[in-house]
């Protein structure tokens, strides 16, 4: 006996890079029909990416599972064949031919869920973009166009110390990631 209120996570297969688009989807149309009771979440874990375009600071939200979708549900009656049925939906991940979506266990949505949190944590945790003796191109301040060496790295204030020419004599400088850029 499968109580209404007994929800468990599953995870939907969809085409990758319209997961968004067929959440609000599957949203619209549960609701359209009026089983809005039996889905409580739908997700698409994301995760933000800080990009460095132009010297600019771009954060964008990229999809951390491309082609999944997670869905809180209580696959009971028509909400299987509901969901099946959106476009760009290929199914329920770890069903047999004709069988029963299979929920995730505990373990597994603890781990994504976790994930998730971790990744809005992190998120500040740009990767650092250089290495030691890499040379770089200064493209900000008063020393714009200089090349130079990146000779120290200091994570935490998200700086570099650069060993660049000037007038033939190697001058220490101390620059932020966003003013320099690989070559």
């Amino acid at each position: 006996m499968i109580e209404a209120d007994v929800k468990k996570w599953y995870v939907v297969r969809a085409v990758s890079g319209q997961e968004n688009k067929i959440k609000n989807y599957i949203e619209s149309e549960i609701n359209r029909l009026g089983y809005s009771d039996f889905v409580e979440d739908i997700l698409v874990p994301t995760e933000k990416v800080i990009q460095i375009r132009n010297g600019k600071k771009i954060s964008k939200e990229r999809v951390y599972f491309p082609g999944y979708i997670m869905v809180k549900a209580n696959l009971s009656g028509e909400i299987p064949h509901i969901i099946r049925s959106i476009t760009n939906v290929i199914g329920f991940l770890g069903e047999t031919k004709g069988g029963e979506p299979v929920p995730l266990r505990k373990s597994e949505v603890n781990r994504m869920l976790g994930k998730v949190d971790e990744l809005a944590i992190q998120s500040e945790n740009v990767s650092i973009p250089f290495v030691l003796g890499e040379t770089i191109k200064v493209i900000d301040g008063p020393f714009n166009g200089f090349n130079g060496t990146v000779e120290k790295i200091n994570e935490e204030k998200r700086k570099l110390e650069v060993m660049v020419k000037i007038f033939g004599r190697k001058t220490p400088l101390e620059l932020s990631y966003m003013q320099v850029e690989k070559i």
